[in-house]
Formats: C-alpha cells, structure tokens, sequence
C-alpha cells in the first residue's frame, strides 16, 4: 500500500508477514525496505513486520520539490506509523532509519514504544557542518545507476565492497527491488544517484540533543567492523543521551549490520523486545 506523506510524496509499505503487535523497519540510506526480508523473516514468528521506503527510494515517489532533508523522513515514518497502528510501536532503524527514528520520536514522544537503533545517525550537538561537501554525497552523485540486466547488478555488486559483504538473500532483495527494469531490458536504480547524493547531503541531522528527549526504551547498535569514518564512532555518546539508552556492539558486523547478518541481528532484536 501507499500512503500519503509531505511534500505531495506518496511512501510505499511493504507488508513483510509475521504475527503479533506490529514491528516497524525503517532501512538505511540508498537501501529499500524490502531489502531486509531475511531480517523480517527471522522475527516472523514473534511480530507482524512492516517495512518502508523512505522519500525517493525504492516504490515511494521523490518530493517535486527535492526535499530530502531530515525533517521529511520523520515525516515520512510517522505517516506510516498512522497507517499501521492505533497506538505506540516498535522500530528498529538502520542507519537513516535510526536518526528519523530520533526527530519522529522528537515531534511526537511516545510513537515509539521502544526502539533499537544499528548505527543511527545522529551526531553531536553542536553546529551542523555536516551538510556540503560530504564524502558520501560526493560519492554517490558518482554511482554507477544502470546494469545490462538483474544478473549483471547482482554479480557487480556481489564481487564489490561494501556490498559484498551483505548477506546473499538481502543482496538479491536489494537488487530486485531497488532497480526498475527499462524497455530494452536493462535495469536502472530507482533511487538517483543525485538524489541519493542529495540525501547524504542533507541538512539538519539528529543530534544528541534529540536522542535527550527520547524517554522510550532506546537500544543503540553497533558494529566493531570497517575503516575510516562511521556512526559506530558516536553510539556511546548517543547512549549516553538517552534518558533509557542501551549499547550492545557486534565484533563481527559492520554498519551494515542487519543486512550482513539478519539472523544474528534478529537474534538480538528478539532479546531486545523479551526485555521490554
């Protein structure tokens, strides 16, 4: 189903089976929310998942208005939040997930029940300097966005770091879904390459401030893997903000954590969801 967000953008829900009280995943930059069906299926038989795609990615359609800042991706979960439940929920957000995670929980306290965050975005207080000329941005706007074929992307990115290290069923997810086939049977990303740079680009981060008004339960995820630059660098502080703020760290994982390993990951969150 579609529903309705800011900006005129429609967000595509993705219904990903289970039983139980309503579980939300809200996925990482330049993924789609059907990319974490193996992480759904693990967690089928204690919660109804859904999943979703933020603004401009996957099946959602992009603002007309190129807004991609922060405060639209809370826009767009809380509007999913309304779609599927009648009350309070459980998240788990990846990445971009976890920082909107942060400013929806900011703008309305108590939408999330509880939340478990692998890696969230969200920096430290102080001026946001983060936007222009980030390296991510830079390198996004670079991606290549068309393959000969499903196969073709697939076995590029199979061979290819950091995708290379995801796990082969949420590879294949993030392929199918991510890509549209064109006319001449070739496959195109949905999600632009100048539109993704323009996500990691944008304005308006969490921040520590936000995560100290967070007074849901809050476990901060991260990963032990990886070189140069990563939020895994800020999940302490960030547990430290949180009025009931957890850290759990993964030796094995990097900040693709949850698409890594999915079982390993669910196995957690399982822990995480008995605790509450």
């Amino acid at each position: 189903m579609h529903v309705d967000s800011s900006d005129g953008v429609s967000i595509a829900v993705h219904d990903l089976g289970g039983a139980g009280p309503p579980l939300i995943v809200a996925h990482a930059t330049g993924f789609c929310g059907r990319a974490y069906e193996p992480f759904a299926a693990a967690l089928a038989d204690l919660r109804h998942v859904w999943a979703f795609d933020f603004r401009g990615h996957g099946d959602s359609t992009s603002p007309a208005n190129g807004r991609f800042d922060w405060g639209g991706s809370a826009d767009d979960l809380l509007a999913v939040i309304d779609a599927i439940a009648d009350g309070p929920v459980d998240l788990v957000g990846h990445s971009m997930g976890g920082g909107a995670a942060a400013l929806a929980e900011q703008r309305r306290p108590g939408c999330l029940r509880s939340a478990y965050l692998f890696e969230p975005i969200i920096v430290p207080a102080g001026p946001d300097d983060t936007s222009g000329g980030n390296f991510m941005a830079q390198t996004a706007a670079k991606r290549r966005d068309t393959f000969p074929s499903f196969a073709d992307a697939l076995l590029r990115y199979a061979a290819k770091t950091p995708l290379a290290h995801l796990n082969a069923g949420a590879l294949a997810a993030y392929v199918q879904h991510g890509f549209a086939e064109q006319p001449d049977g070739s496959v195109r990303l949905k999600l632009t390459p100048a539109e993704e740079a323009a996500v990691f680009d944008a304005g308006g981060k969490p921040t520590t401030d936000v995560a100290a008004s967070m007074h849901t339960p809050v476990t901060v995820a991260v990963g032990a893997v990886g070189e140069g630059f990563s939020p895994a660098r800020f999940g302490e502080l960030v547990v430290d903000a949180l009025p009931d703020g957890h850290l759990v760290s993964f030796a094995d994982l990097g900040h693709f954590g949850p698409l890594e390993a999915p079982t390993t990951v669910a196995a957690d969150v399982r822990r995480w969801l008995a605790s509450q």
